[in-house]
């Protein structure tokens, strides 16, 4: 899309201008002044070209740490990962997950089942740190769910270490902190768990992504 293209979608109000960085480059592997200079550049132009910076932000391949987090808030709203899942309040503003809708997943049945998705609300995810070197790759992986929930017991999880799909053992610390155990390294760009329920109202989904530090 050129410049007018994009003018013309915010005059038409039918959709909402984001800002996905100035080079689309794997910033996340990037030391923080590199990270911060390309933000501004491509706030720069924007205000140059729209008048504004938008107050949404995507993350480029849907990767971030918490420093790259850190940086953002000082400029948007909202910030979108590319981890599966449905925004609901639980969620952290700074890491909204999105479903993928390209060549590859983007057929129209999975766009009916993805829509069809109910939120799966949790209170916190651990680690904290989406970004995995070799001293943190396997990461030890909780989610704290809220007491409201039901059903918990009835939870699967799947996860991608080494490179490989595999249903993952999970393990219940208490009645709301769930343990999924990864006993393999994630050895591709990008570790992912997704993690599903099929509650009476339908399926409840959330997925995590973890960054695997490029050598």
């Amino acid at each position: 899309m050129n410049w007018d293209q994009i003018r013309e979608v915010q005059n038409s109000k039918l959709g909402t201008i984001g800002n996905h960085s100035h080079t689309h480059d794997y910033l996340v592997d990037l030391n923080n002044k590199k990270i911060n200079y390309d933000i501004d550049q491509s706030i720069k132009i924007f205000k140059k070209e729209l008048g504004y910076n938008p107050n949404y932000f995507s993350y480029p391949f849907g990767e971030y740490s918490l420093d790259f987090i850190n940086i953002i808030k000082q400029n948007f709203n909202l910030a979108f990962g590319q981890h599966s899942g449905v925004i609901d309040l639980s969620k952290d503003n700074f890491q909204l997950p999105r479903f993928p809708i390209n060549e590859k997943y983007g057929d129209l049945e999975r766009f009916k089942s993805v829509i069809n998705l109910l939120p799966f609300y949790y209170k916190n995810i651990f680690p904290k740190e989406n970004y995995l070197t070799d001293i943190n790759n396997p990461p030890e992986v909780f989610v704290e769910f809220f007491s409201e929930q039901n059903n918990l017991e009835n939870i699967t999880c799947y996860s991608n270490e080494n490179n490989k799909w595999r249903k993952s053992k999970t393990i219940f610390e208490n009645d709301y902190k769930l343990k999924i155990l990864i006993n393999e390294k994630f050895t591709t760009e990008r570790g992912r768990i997704n993690c599903s329920l099929n509650d009476k109202e339908g399926w409840r989904w959330f997925g995590i992504q973890f960054v695997i530090k490029k050598i």
